[in-house]
Protein backbone atom coordinates (compact mmCIF):
# COMPACT_ATOMS: atom_id res chain seq x y z
CA UNK A 1 0.00 0.00 0.00
CA UNK A 2 1.45 3.44 -1.20
CA UNK A 3 1.68 6.33 1.32
CA UNK A 4 0.03 9.32 1.02
CA UNK A 5 3.22 11.31 -0.33
CA UNK A 6 4.12 8.71 -3.46
CA UNK A 7 0.55 9.04 -4.26
CA UNK A 8 0.57 12.72 -4.15
CA UNK A 9 3.84 12.92 -6.03
CA UNK A 10 2.15 11.22 -9.02
CA UNK A 11 -0.76 13.09 -8.60
CA UNK A 12 -3.06 10.04 -6.93
CA UNK A 13 -5.66 10.35 -4.17
CA UNK A 14 -6.77 7.60 -2.79
CA UNK A 15 -10.59 7.86 -2.60
CA UNK A 16 -11.76 4.67 -1.28
CA UNK A 17 -10.20 1.23 0.25
CA UNK A 18 -12.55 -1.64 -0.30
CA UNK A 19 -13.05 -5.10 -0.03
CA UNK A 20 -10.75 -6.39 -3.43
CA UNK A 21 -10.10 -3.34 -4.88
CA UNK A 22 -8.52 0.41 -4.02
CA UNK A 23 -10.03 3.80 -5.95
CA UNK A 24 -8.09 7.03 -6.44
CA UNK A 25 -9.00 9.46 -8.74
CA UNK A 26 -6.16 10.84 -11.06
CA UNK A 27 -6.21 13.83 -13.13
CA UNK A 28 -9.65 13.05 -14.66
CA UNK A 29 -9.49 9.73 -14.30
CA UNK A 30 -10.61 7.02 -11.94
CA UNK A 31 -8.29 4.06 -11.13
CA UNK A 32 -9.29 0.90 -9.73
CA UNK A 33 -6.10 -1.18 -8.52
CA UNK A 34 -7.54 -5.11 -8.15
CA UNK A 35 -5.63 -6.25 -4.99
CA UNK A 36 -5.28 -10.24 -3.64
CA UNK A 37 -7.64 -9.76 -1.03
CA UNK A 38 -10.99 -11.75 -0.83
CA UNK A 39 -13.28 -11.52 1.45
CA UNK A 40 -15.98 -14.35 2.56
CA UNK A 41 -19.06 -13.39 4.77
CA UNK A 42 -18.71 -9.59 4.88
CA UNK A 43 -14.85 -10.53 6.17
CA UNK A 44 -11.80 -9.46 4.44
CA UNK A 45 -9.98 -12.83 4.84
CA UNK A 46 -6.56 -11.92 6.66
CA UNK A 47 -4.69 -14.50 3.60
CA UNK A 48 -4.32 -13.29 -0.04
CA UNK A 49 -4.74 -15.36 -3.26
CA UNK A 50 -1.32 -14.59 -5.21
CA UNK A 51 -2.21 -13.27 -8.59
CA UNK A 52 -5.84 -12.75 -7.82
CA UNK A 53 -6.10 -9.27 -8.38
CA UNK A 54 -4.64 -9.71 -12.22
CA UNK A 55 -6.57 -12.67 -12.76
CA UNK A 56 -9.78 -10.60 -11.90
CA UNK A 57 -8.82 -7.63 -14.50
CA UNK A 58 -8.39 -10.05 -17.61
CA UNK A 59 -11.47 -11.38 -16.85
CA UNK A 60 -12.98 -8.52 -16.72
CA UNK A 61 -11.19 -6.83 -19.40
CA UNK A 62 -12.27 -9.82 -21.84
CA UNK A 63 -16.11 -9.32 -20.61
CA UNK A 64 -16.06 -5.56 -21.03
CA UNK A 65 -14.84 -5.74 -24.67
CA UNK A 66 -17.13 -8.68 -25.43
CA UNK A 67 -20.15 -7.08 -24.36
CA UNK A 68 -19.99 -3.39 -25.15
CA UNK A 69 -22.05 -3.74 -28.14
CA UNK A 70 -24.92 -4.44 -25.70
CA UNK A 71 -23.88 -1.74 -23.37
CA UNK A 72 -21.01 1.22 -23.22
CA UNK A 73 -18.65 1.05 -20.23
CA UNK A 74 -16.52 3.54 -18.37
CA UNK A 75 -12.84 1.86 -19.30
CA UNK A 76 -10.42 4.15 -20.37
CA UNK A 77 -7.33 1.41 -20.56
CA UNK A 78 -5.61 -0.55 -18.44
CA UNK A 79 -2.23 0.95 -19.31
CA UNK A 80 0.01 2.39 -16.39
CA UNK A 81 1.22 5.70 -17.54
CA UNK A 82 5.57 6.66 -16.94
CA UNK A 83 4.68 9.16 -14.64
CA UNK A 84 3.04 6.77 -11.69
CA UNK A 85 6.15 4.59 -11.13
CA UNK A 86 4.14 1.49 -9.27
CA UNK A 87 5.41 -1.17 -10.95
CA UNK A 88 3.38 -3.70 -8.97
CA UNK A 89 0.33 -2.33 -10.36
CA UNK A 90 0.89 -3.79 -13.98
CA UNK A 91 -1.95 -5.78 -14.71
CA UNK A 92 -4.15 -4.65 -11.47
CA UNK A 93 -4.93 -1.49 -13.16
CA UNK A 94 -7.98 0.04 -15.01
CA UNK A 95 -8.45 3.36 -15.86
CA UNK A 96 -11.99 4.43 -15.98
CA UNK A 97 -14.61 7.54 -16.06
CA UNK A 98 -15.61 8.86 -13.07
CA UNK A 99 -19.03 7.95 -13.26
CA UNK A 100 -21.87 8.27 -10.29
CA UNK A 101 -22.60 4.83 -9.59
CA UNK A 102 -26.27 3.71 -8.91
CA UNK A 103 -27.15 3.15 -5.62
CA UNK A 104 -28.58 -0.48 -5.93
CA UNK A 105 -26.59 -3.69 -6.96
CA UNK A 106 -28.26 -5.42 -10.20
CA UNK A 107 -28.61 -9.37 -9.63
CA UNK A 108 -29.18 -11.79 -12.18
CA UNK A 109 -30.09 -15.06 -11.39
CA UNK A 110 -30.40 -18.05 -13.91
CA UNK A 111 -30.35 -21.07 -11.60
CA UNK A 112 -31.40 -21.63 -8.06
CA UNK A 113 -28.59 -21.52 -5.66
CA UNK A 114 -27.45 -19.41 -2.51
CA UNK A 115 -29.81 -17.21 -0.80
CA UNK A 116 -32.28 -17.76 -3.44
CA UNK A 117 -32.32 -21.64 -2.85
CA UNK A 118 -33.18 -20.81 0.78
CA UNK A 119 -35.41 -18.14 0.23
CA UNK A 120 -37.41 -21.04 -2.32
CA UNK A 121 -37.56 -23.58 0.02
CA UNK A 122 -39.01 -21.23 2.49
CA UNK A 123 -41.58 -19.37 0.55
CA UNK A 124 -41.41 -20.80 -3.31
CA UNK A 125 -40.64 -17.81 -4.37
CA UNK A 126 -36.95 -15.67 -5.14
CA UNK A 127 -36.91 -12.19 -4.72
CA UNK A 128 -40.91 -12.46 -4.02
CA UNK A 129 -41.53 -13.63 -7.48
CA UNK A 130 -43.50 -17.23 -7.57
CA UNK A 131 -41.53 -20.10 -8.93
CA UNK A 132 -42.97 -23.65 -9.85
CA UNK A 133 -42.95 -26.27 -7.10
CA UNK A 134 -40.40 -29.17 -7.09
CA UNK A 135 -37.50 -26.99 -8.10
CA UNK A 136 -34.08 -28.92 -6.56
CA UNK A 137 -30.73 -26.87 -5.81
CA UNK A 138 -28.75 -25.91 -8.29
CA UNK A 139 -32.41 -26.31 -11.46
CA UNK A 140 -32.20 -23.95 -13.67
CA UNK A 141 -34.66 -21.10 -13.32
CA UNK A 142 -37.39 -21.22 -16.10
CA UNK A 143 -36.39 -17.84 -17.30
CA UNK A 144 -33.33 -15.31 -15.52
CA UNK A 145 -34.50 -13.35 -12.70
CA UNK A 146 -33.48 -9.41 -11.91
CA UNK A 147 -33.07 -9.45 -8.43
CA UNK A 148 -32.02 -5.90 -7.19
CA UNK A 149 -30.30 -5.43 -3.96
CA UNK A 150 -29.14 -2.71 -1.60
CA UNK A 151 -25.47 -1.47 -2.03
CA UNK A 152 -24.17 -1.37 1.96
CA UNK A 153 -20.99 0.19 2.53
CA UNK A 154 -20.81 -2.56 5.51
CA UNK A 155 -22.97 -5.84 6.19
CA UNK A 156 -25.29 -7.80 4.22
CA UNK A 157 -26.72 -6.15 0.34
CA UNK A 158 -30.76 -6.75 1.27
CA UNK A 159 -33.47 -7.37 -1.56
CA UNK A 160 -35.29 -4.49 -2.82
CA UNK A 161 -38.99 -5.55 -4.36
CA UNK A 162 -39.18 -3.43 -8.03
CA UNK A 163 -40.93 -0.97 -6.40
CA UNK A 164 -38.06 -0.05 -3.49
CA UNK A 165 -35.41 -0.28 -6.53
CA UNK A 166 -37.58 2.39 -8.57
CA UNK A 167 -38.34 4.34 -5.34
CA UNK A 168 -34.02 4.86 -5.14
CA UNK A 169 -33.15 5.50 -8.95
CA UNK A 170 -36.78 6.15 -10.98
CA UNK A 171 -39.19 3.72 -13.11
CA UNK A 172 -37.35 4.70 -16.41
CA UNK A 173 -33.92 3.93 -15.29
CA UNK A 174 -35.01 0.81 -13.49
CA UNK A 175 -36.49 -0.52 -16.93
CA UNK A 176 -33.33 0.31 -18.51
CA UNK A 177 -31.02 -1.56 -15.94
CA UNK A 178 -33.10 -4.14 -15.46
CA UNK A 179 -33.73 -5.12 -19.37
CA UNK A 180 -29.45 -4.44 -19.58
CA UNK A 181 -28.98 -6.74 -16.94
CA UNK A 182 -30.48 -9.61 -18.30
CA UNK A 183 -29.24 -8.87 -21.93
CA UNK A 184 -25.65 -9.09 -20.16
CA UNK A 185 -26.51 -12.32 -18.00
CA UNK A 186 -27.88 -13.70 -21.53
CA UNK A 187 -25.19 -13.16 -23.73
CA UNK A 188 -22.51 -14.01 -20.81
CA UNK A 189 -24.19 -16.72 -19.96
CA UNK A 190 -23.90 -18.33 -23.68
CA UNK A 191 -20.35 -17.28 -24.44
CA UNK A 192 -19.20 -19.30 -21.21
CA UNK A 193 -21.58 -22.13 -21.83
CA UNK A 194 -19.82 -22.98 -24.91
CA UNK A 195 -16.73 -23.31 -22.96
CA UNK A 196 -17.62 -25.27 -20.37
CA UNK A 197 -18.88 -22.81 -17.44
CA UNK A 198 -22.29 -22.15 -16.17
CA UNK A 199 -22.95 -18.86 -15.09
CA UNK A 200 -25.86 -19.83 -11.96
CA UNK A 201 -25.97 -16.14 -10.80
CA UNK A 202 -24.23 -12.47 -11.34
CA UNK A 203 -23.85 -9.12 -10.05
CA UNK A 204 -23.84 -5.94 -12.75
CA UNK A 205 -23.30 -2.36 -11.65
CA UNK A 206 -24.36 0.37 -13.77
CA UNK A 207 -22.94 4.84 -13.21
CA UNK A 208 -24.05 7.89 -14.71
CA UNK A 209 -21.31 9.99 -17.15
CA UNK A 210 -22.74 12.93 -17.86
CA UNK A 211 -26.23 11.73 -19.42
CA UNK A 212 -24.66 8.37 -20.12
CA UNK A 213 -25.42 4.96 -18.49
CA UNK A 214 -22.27 2.82 -18.33
CA UNK A 215 -21.69 -0.93 -17.66
CA UNK A 216 -18.82 -0.10 -14.36
CA UNK A 217 -16.97 -1.90 -11.55
CA UNK A 218 -16.21 -5.53 -12.17
CA UNK A 219 -17.92 -7.75 -14.35
CA UNK A 220 -18.77 -11.59 -14.57
CA UNK A 221 -15.92 -12.49 -12.72
CA UNK A 222 -15.19 -15.55 -10.05
CA UNK A 223 -15.84 -12.59 -7.31
CA UNK A 224 -19.12 -11.32 -8.79
CA UNK A 225 -20.45 -14.91 -9.81
CA UNK A 226 -21.11 -18.22 -9.64
CA UNK A 227 -19.28 -20.36 -12.15
CA UNK A 228 -20.04 -23.78 -12.28
CA UNK A 229 -18.93 -26.63 -14.41
CA UNK A 230 -20.42 -27.96 -16.74
CA UNK A 231 -19.02 -31.15 -17.20
CA UNK A 232 -19.66 -31.88 -13.42
CA UNK A 233 -23.46 -30.12 -13.15
CA UNK A 234 -25.41 -32.37 -11.57
CA UNK A 235 -28.75 -29.80 -10.07
CA UNK A 236 -30.28 -31.75 -6.95
CA UNK A 237 -27.63 -30.13 -4.43
CA UNK A 238 -24.28 -28.11 -4.22
CA UNK A 239 -22.01 -27.65 -7.52
CA UNK A 240 -18.43 -27.49 -7.50
CA UNK A 241 -17.11 -24.16 -8.28
CA UNK A 242 -14.26 -21.69 -10.53
CA UNK A 243 -15.52 -19.16 -7.81
CA UNK A 244 -15.08 -18.09 -3.97
CA UNK A 245 -17.73 -20.45 -3.08
CA UNK A 246 -14.92 -22.79 -2.65
CA UNK A 247 -13.62 -21.02 0.43
CA UNK A 248 -17.02 -20.02 1.45
CA UNK A 249 -17.42 -23.86 2.10
CA UNK A 250 -13.95 -23.97 3.76
CA UNK A 251 -14.68 -21.63 6.09
CA UNK A 252 -18.32 -22.77 6.98
CA UNK A 253 -16.41 -26.45 7.65
CA UNK A 254 -14.47 -24.13 10.25
CA UNK A 255 -15.82 -23.14 14.39
CA UNK A 256 -16.12 -19.71 13.42
CA UNK A 257 -19.50 -17.14 14.11
CA UNK A 258 -18.98 -15.35 10.82
CA UNK A 259 -17.40 -11.90 12.82
CA UNK A 260 -13.99 -10.55 12.34
CA UNK A 261 -11.28 -11.56 12.78
CA UNK A 262 -11.52 -14.00 10.04
CA UNK A 263 -9.11 -17.02 10.02
CA UNK A 264 -6.34 -17.97 7.91
CA UNK A 265 -6.62 -19.69 4.99
CA UNK A 266 -4.37 -22.92 4.75
CA UNK A 267 -1.93 -23.49 1.76
CA UNK A 268 -4.04 -26.28 -0.09
CA UNK A 269 -6.92 -23.70 0.31
CA UNK A 270 -4.91 -20.93 -1.58
CA UNK A 271 -3.30 -23.00 -4.09
CA UNK A 272 -6.75 -24.55 -5.43
CA UNK A 273 -8.64 -21.31 -5.29
CA UNK A 274 -5.58 -19.89 -7.32
CA UNK A 275 -5.75 -22.41 -9.30
CA UNK A 276 -10.02 -22.33 -10.01
CA UNK A 277 -9.57 -18.70 -10.50
CA UNK A 278 -6.87 -19.19 -12.98
CA UNK A 279 -8.81 -21.85 -14.75
CA UNK A 280 -12.09 -19.55 -15.34
CA UNK A 281 -9.68 -17.03 -17.18
CA UNK A 282 -7.92 -20.09 -19.13
CA UNK A 283 -11.83 -21.06 -20.28
CA UNK A 284 -12.87 -17.91 -20.86
CA UNK A 285 -10.32 -15.91 -22.46
CA UNK A 286 -7.23 -18.19 -23.32
CA UNK A 287 -5.22 -15.29 -25.16
CA UNK A 288 -5.79 -12.92 -21.95
CA UNK A 289 -4.37 -15.75 -19.93
CA UNK A 290 -1.40 -15.87 -21.56
CA UNK A 291 -0.48 -13.05 -20.32
CA UNK A 292 -0.04 -14.18 -16.68
CA UNK A 293 2.08 -16.41 -15.62
CA UNK A 294 0.78 -20.03 -14.29
CA UNK A 295 0.91 -17.95 -10.69
CA UNK A 296 -1.40 -15.43 -11.50
CA UNK A 297 1.33 -12.61 -12.48
CA UNK A 298 1.65 -9.95 -15.33
CA UNK A 299 4.94 -11.21 -18.04
CA UNK A 300 6.68 -8.72 -19.30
Amino acid sequence: MRNESELARSGLRLIHRGKVRDLYSWRDELWLVASDRISAFDCILPTPIPGKGKILTQVSRGWFALLAPLCPHHVLGYDLPPEVPFPEWTGRLTRAKPCRPLPIECVVRGYLAGSAWKEYRSTGRVAGQPLPPGLREGDPLPEALFTPTTKAEVGHDLPLTPSEAERRIGAELYARVSSLSLGLYGAGRDYAAERGILVADTKFEFGIWGEELLLIDEVLTPDSSRFWPRSDYRPGGAQPSFDKQFVRDYLDSLAWDKRPPAPELPEPIVTQTQAKYREALQRLFPDLAKELSPQGEAIG
